[in-house]
């Protein structure tokens, strides 16, 4: 048990990260527990540690991930039938990409080349929603118990959403230039290790300079939410005082665009404010799992019916994990 406290505090979170910046903040005269100290600690801290762990995960989930180009995620996927096809599309939704936006064109291959439409919406459930990153960022944060929970939960609200849809027979929703758009059975050549480990090196640099906005913004929203906000206002909206905190969060979320790494720091100064976990967790899964852009995006592939049920789906199934983690949070926190 203290091998892994120290893994988790002092490997994945850095806390001697934050002592170290402390303790330099102080030297250079910040008082680090006034507002403007422990705004700019609580800040470096935060871009530091995130980009750190997210630059190795990038490396090690590309790596995975470049055994798994769409033509041979789709032959995977042609192998299975029923629920376990929306398994194991959810789990392969895991090692694919970051955001909901670049998710939709892999979706849109899928569709176009057979694949069952519930299987590829779980798979666009999943895709951002969660990932390996996820979970060991979460880790980092939250601890390993909130962390596999939030995993296993994204995946069942993948499996369910699709397979509601595909019980449903929305196929005709489908706008009809997706089905004669092109497939994705061009065989990718075989790379070799060193082949692999370049292509790992190119997906850190183009996916952080996709994602390093968001966590300077993310860990901005968080630093004036952890410093500057008093916490009997996050309690009074967000804690369990507010029995709309779920709705009112997931509604948040809709409209704006970012990623997990993004959210993450919101979602750490929230729960250190005393917002709900359960609160915070509809909070994130409704950013990256249904932001505005990615809505827009997927209208052009789907007609409004499936669009609004592919919506509503996916956040009723956040209103309800919301409420549940909040239900429970003393099991978890």
């Amino acid at each position: 048990m203290n091998i892994w406290r120290f893994f988790q505090d002092e490997i994945l979170g850095m806390k001697w990260l934050n002592r170290l910046i402390g303790n330099g903040l102080s030297v250079l005269g910040l008082d680090i527990d006034g507002r403007i100290g422990g705004s700019v600690q609580f800040f470096l801290y935060d871009v530091i540690k995130i980009t750190v762990l997210l630059c190795c995960l990038i490396f090690v989930i590309s790596y995975i991930q470049s055994y798994f180009p769409p033509e041979r995620s789709k032959k995977i996927l042609g192998r299975f039938h029923g629920i376990g096809a929306n398994i194991i599309s959810a789990l392969l939704g895991t090692v694919t990409p970051f955001c909901s936006c670049s998710s939709i064109p892999l979706f849109i291959g899928f569709t176009s080349a057979g694949l069952p439409l519930g299987v590829t919406f779980s798979f666009l459930i999943s895709s951002p929603m969660v990932d390996l990153g996820s979970l060991v960022l979460l880790m980092s944060i939250f601890g390993a118990k909130v962390a596999v929970i939030y995993v296993l939960v994204g995946l069942v609200i993948a499996v369910v959403g699709g397979t509601i849809i595909e019980k449903l027979g929305m196929e005709k929703y489908v706008e009809s230039f997706i089905f004669s758009a092109g497939s994705v059975d061009i065989e990718s050549p075989t790379l070799t290790k060193t082949e692999r480990v370049q292509y790992a090196k190119e997906q850190v640099v183009s996916t952080f300079q996709k994602v390093f906005p968001y966590i300077l913004v993310g860990v901005g929203i968080g630093a004036v939410i952890h410093n500057w906000i008093p916490e009997s206002w996050v309690t009074a909206v967000l804690g369990s005082s507010n029995p709309f905190g779920v709705l009112l969060a997931t509604l948040v979320g809709v409209p704006m665009y970012a990623d997990i790494f993004g959210t993450i720091p919101v979602a750490e100064a929230l729960l250190a404010k005393g917002a709900q976990l359960g609160t915070i967790l509809s909070f994130m899964m409704a950013v990256t799992t249904l932001s505005l852009p990615s809505l827009i995006m997927l209208r052009k592939a789907v007609k409004p019916k499936l669009l609004a049920l592919f919506i509503g789906v996916c956040t009723v199934g956040i209103i309800l994990v919301g409420y549940l983690f909040n239900g429970f949070q003393f099991l978890f926190i």
